[in-house]
């Protein structure tokens, strides 16, 4: 849908409590990535495998357990490998039973495993 002249598409968040709705421009970065996420994670074609560098990063601590739900949900219908350092995202991917967590530590500026690991299964599709 064309909106006006120079622009092709429009986004509004409405929210109870506020007496008009925000345009894009008028939301946080962590708003906006937060959205973002939403829409990568829930696409009607899913991608066979997700790779997520930090995806924590600019969102608020409340938001986490919402995102980690979010990256379960995905995970049922593709590959998801996340990377982080939040805690309350790592712990709610791990509350679930095929979550395969592997730890890493560094020593003497040696990144290393913790502990052992079990391989997990990696499912790549038929050509």
């Amino acid at each position: 849908m064309r909106v006006s002249d120079d622009v092709w598409c429009n986004v509004e968040m409405h929210q109870h409590g506020l007496l008009r709705p925000m345009s894009a421009g008028e939301l946080s970065d962590g708003t906006l990535r937060y959205l973002l996420w939403v829409a990568a994670l829930l696409t009607p074609r899913p991608p066979q495998l997700l790779v997520l560098n930090e995806p924590e990063t600019s969102l608020h601590p409340d938001l986490l357990p919402a995102l980690a739900r979010l990256i379960l949900q995905a995970s049922k219908r593709s590959q998801v490998i996340v990377v982080s350092h939040a805690a309350g995202l790592i712990d709610t991917l791990q509350s679930e039973p095929d979550c395969h967590s592997i730890v890493l530590s560094k020593s003497f500026g040696d990144t290393q495993i913790a502990g052992t690991i079990d391989p997990p299964r990696w499912e790549w599709p038929s050509r």
